[in-house]
């Protein structure tokens, strides 16, 4: 037998490039299918929070499948080198992956926040394998490998904190990073495959494609990362709170003050923020709560610079709901009008009205406040005015219309109740409730699921829990949400930074506040006491948008009539396409009839009810 040699530079051609491997071809399937799994997440983010974690854990699985097979994700040019990489690492990481995608496919029952959880470690742990491959990994791909692993750990930490906000925008993340993290294991595979047999002649060209990859990925996984942790900065300014300072001295009473309601204890001129024309002051004064235990709240008061000869007429102005803890109070505000209907109150005063706004107790001064307790609000409502008659320069007549929007709407009513008896020198010559929350049981069920109405329910429970003795703020709201209803109740909600995180908040609870059986049981049973069904013997004007999301339109329809048929005098006034706070703005058609009814009372017209 002979043998022979080739010749130097003739021996048997390399292999076509090719998948070389069967664990190839399986990572490059898992590759493809992660990115299709991606494209059917952003296709489908806004759809459901079960369809984003379904899909979002499936991606965990398939992701996780490569780094069991013991070549990890990163893979390709920013493989570490076999000798130093512990393979362990990979394998580990890959089953806690598949681990975590599975369970979060699998257990159907558990909350969204668990899901999430376990969704949220499972883009931790990939990413920080990503990271430390890239660290330990070739020069090349160091740098994009590393950007990467740090946006898939910032998205993690991310979608821990919130759970369920911004579906689409968590949807949207997600679905790209699968889309990404599935491309680059289909590409760095195939070239994996490509490097066990190169092409002659292709040196200088695959050298240009691979810096060419470099780039896309670096600039890529940059754009992850700034997306990532631009995310997790608005988180941080969210939670960083209202900037609004804390109630100064002016609002810590003197250790003797006078025993009856309605005394003024000190006042402050209000420079800053007064308009034009105008003058105000800040006022601390005594009340009583609803079983007439003394209080002090404060107030505001604001009148036009040049004061008519004469008694001033009284717009007393309930404000609506701005929050339940001390820093909320309006007198602390930027604007010293209350911010319902504000363009209205400045005409007003104009006019030769004296404007006089309640902060309530607890808001200012110490709490609680009694948030929707009706007999409370409308003493603090009352009291202010008699002790902005003991105002220096200020004359004030007993003529009084009485303003409430919302919250105040609620005080409104119940100072009309309750001025007879109360504070009888005082003559009520009207009640305008706008979008009054009336019937407090009612609306709280109506809206129990919706964001605000979750915001809502929050204050009413922080705040009743540290009013009435006999509620217990866990053994109200839903197992687990005390802490989440103890923050959302000390944000403000006339502050913008404040509503957008108590907002955000309500947003990643899969459940309502309140246990079924408190809206029927003892808390119920207070939302029906503090509704206000008392007789008002003035003219009352409600008025109600037909868009109003917060306090529904049927509910109020509903309670005009059934205080309708109670003999109740009401003119009910409906305002088509106008929401919760169009309502008062300053363009609502409202506003101009609410200046002609007041002043109609003032004149002494007779009201025209509808009812």
């Amino acid at each position: 037998m002979t043998i022979t040699h080739d010749p130097p530079g003739t021996s048997e051609p390399a292999p076509p490039n090719t998948l070389a491997t069967t664990s190839d071809v399986v990572r490059a399937l898992a590759g493809l299918v992660t990115a299709a799994l991606g494209v059917v997440l952003l296709l489908n983010a806004p759809s459901s929070v079960q369809v984003v974690i379904a899909l979002s854990g499936a991606g965990l699985v398939v992701a996780g499948v490569p780094l069991l097979l013991g070549r990890g994700i990163p893979g390709g040019d920013s493989a570490p080198d076999v000798a130093t990489w512990p393979r362990w690492l990979d394998r580990a990481a890959g089953g806690v992956l598949v681990a975590l995608g599975v369970t979060v496919v699998a257990w159907r029952v558990a909350s969204v926040r668990v899901l999430a959880a376990l969704l949220a470690a499972g883009l931790v742990v990939s990413g920080v394998t990503a990271i430390v491959r890239a660290v330990r990994g070739s020069r090349d791909d160091r740098v994009a490998g590393g950007l990467l692993g740090g946006a898939s750990v910032a998205i993690g930490l991310f979608v821990l904190v919130w759970p369920k906000l911004s579906l689409f925008l968590v949807g949207l993340l997600i679905g790209a990073w699968l889309v990404l993290t599935g491309l680059t294991l289909v590409i760095r595979t195939v070239r994996g495959g490509r490097r066990r047999g190169p092409a002659p002649g292709t040196a200088d060209g695959g050298a240009r494609r691979r810096r060419l990859r470099r780039w896309a990925h670096t600039a890529g996984g940059a754009l992850a990362l700034l997306v990532a942790v631009a995310l997790l900065g608005a988180t941080a300014l969210l939670y960083r709170g209202d900037p609004r300072i804390a109630p100064d001295a002016f609002y810590t009473p003197p250790q003797s003050v006078p025993e009856e309601p309605g005394r003024l204890i000190r006042s402050e001129q209000m420079t800053d923020v007064v308009p034009d024309g105008m003058q105000a002051w800040r006022i601390l004064y005594t009340t009583t709560d609803g079983a007439g235990e003394p209080q002090v709240a404060s107030g505001t008061v604001l009148a036009a610079e040049a004061l008519p000869d004469g008694p001033r007429p009284v717009l007393s102005v309930a404000h609506g709901t701005v929050g339940i803890v001390p820093r909320c109070a309006p007198s602390l505000s930027a604007s010293p009008f209350p911010d319902d209907a504000a363009a209205p109150q400045a005409q007003m005063v104009a006019e030769g009205w004296v404007v006089v706004a309640s902060d309530y107790v607890g808001l200012g001064t110490a709490g609680p406040h009694a948030y929707l307790v009706g007999p409370d609000a409308a003493h603090n409502v009352l009291d202010a005015q008699r002790a902005a008659d003991e105002l220096d320069g200020v004359d004030l007549s007993a003529r009084t219309v009485v303003w409430g929007h919302s919250q105040g709407g609620h005080s409104a009513l119940w100072t009309g109740i309750v001025a007879p008896d109360y504070a009888p020198e005082i003559e009520l010559l009207g009640v305008a409730a706008l979008a009054p929350a009336s019937d407090l049981h009612a609306l709280a069920e109506g809206v129990k699921a919706t964001t605000m109405g979750k915001v809502i329910s929050a204050y009413i429970a922080k705040s009743w829990a540290d009013y009435y003795p006999q509620l217990e703020l866990t053994a109200m709201v839903t197992p687990g949400y005390g802490p989440i209803v103890r923050l959302i109740g000390n944000r403000c909600a006339a502050t913008v930074g404040d509503a957008l995180a108590g907002i955000a908040t309500a947003t990643q609870l899969s459940q309502e506040i309140f246990r079924p059986d408190q809206i029927d049981g003892e808390a119920g049973q207070l939302l029906r006491v503090n509704s206000p069904t008392g007789m008002i013997a003035a003219p009352v004007l409600i008025g109600q948008g037909t868009a109003d999301g917060l306090v529904l339109p049927a509910q109020q329809r509903d309670f005009v009539a059934a205080r309708c048929a109670a003999g109740q005098a009401i003119d009910f006034r409906e305002y088509s396409g106008l929401s919760h706070l169009s309502l008062v703005e300053t363009d609502s058609p409202l506003t101009a009839e609410l200046l002609a009814w007041t002043n109609a009372r003032l004149a002494g017209e007779a009201p025209t009810p509808t009812c």
